[in-house]
């Protein structure tokens, strides 16, 4: 190891640059989408894993200095899967004198029930874990869900969409829910994974592992994962160019005819416009 990589004045240097780092993207994420306005109330939903404390950590930072006044919540939801160590999240909480709410649902013996032996359980377990948070959401009139996807997650999620199923589609920054009842941001979009993992890091968050319901090494995520690690390391910002691919959409130059009309393109617009006006006016004539 360098002697650089060991001075404490060079590493306190590069952790501070980090946190700035992070805390101008999700501060851009939020003036770009609009995320957060004056007076929300917002679920700040920790799972226990690196993503949802830092974001949790983001937004405090940012609460103190925004100009708008908003409330953080922080929620977890205990799934009630055995070995759940469900004192961490209490205590962290408590320990900062964060505002914190445990709901408690047990998700995971209707999991266990429905889904057949060596069957992947995360897609019932999101959707289950989904409407709780969302039901209490609505319930205790929270005006906006945050949640802790970041950029790799949503260029991810275009991939799955993409190969397993045929349709272009990811996580958006912002979303309101089919119901219409809740709005979900994503602080988060911005950033990446690796500076997620190494802020996590430094503030050696107590961190509950995502594995207490057994390994599911197969899962079609982890195959997009994969290939999208391979890619970084042979040209890295290959997923930073994708996601800028998400914000630049030309719906003209693919093939979806519900979002752009191909059926009345013409090579002169103004002629083909008249030749239909003549056409509805003889028809009416006739």
């Amino acid at each position: 190891m360098s002697q650089a990589a060991t001075d404490p004045r060079r590493v306190k240097l590069e952790e501070n640059k980090l946190a700035k780092r992070l805390r101008r993207q999700v501060g851009q994420a939020i003036a770009d989408y609009n995320m957060i306005e004056e007076g929300d109330k917002i679920m700040v939903c920790l799972s226990g894993g690196k993503d949802s404390y830092t974001m949790l950590d983001i937004l405090l930072n940012l609460q103190a200095s925004a100009p708008v006044h908003f409330e953080l919540v922080a929620v977890n939801l205990d799934q009630k899967q055995p070995g759940f160590p469900e004192h961490v999240l209490p205590d962290y909480l408590s320990g900062r004198g964060i505002p914190f709410h445990i709901l408690e649902q047990d998700t995971y013996s209707v999991v266990e029930r429905v889904v057949p032996e060596g069957k992947t359980q995360c897609g019932l377990c999101s959707r289950l874990r989904r409407g709780a948070l969302y039901s209490y959401a609505e319930a205790e009139g929270f005006t906006k869900i945050a949640l802790g996807h970041h950029m790799d997650d949503i260029v991810e999620t275009l991939f799955l969409n993409l190969f397993f199923g045929a349709r272009l589609a990811a996580m958006p920054p912002k979303l309101r829910s089919n119901d219409a009842r809740n709005v979900v941001i994503r602080p988060l979009a911005y950033t990446r994974e690796s500076d997620i993992a190494h802020y996590a890091a430094i503030h050696e968050y107590p961190i509950i592992p995502c594995n207490l319901c057994g390994s599911q090494d197969n899962l079609q995520r982890v195959q997009v994962r994969r290939m999208m690690d391979e890619w970084e390391r042979n040209h890295p910002g290959r997923t930073q160019q994708i996601f800028k691919a998400l914000q630049n959409v030309a719906p003209s130059q693919l093939a979806d005819t519900q979002l752009f009309d191909f059926a009345n393109l013409s090579t002169q617009p103004a002629h083909a416009e008249a030749r239909e006006q003549a056409v509805t006016w003889l028809n009416a004539k006739g």
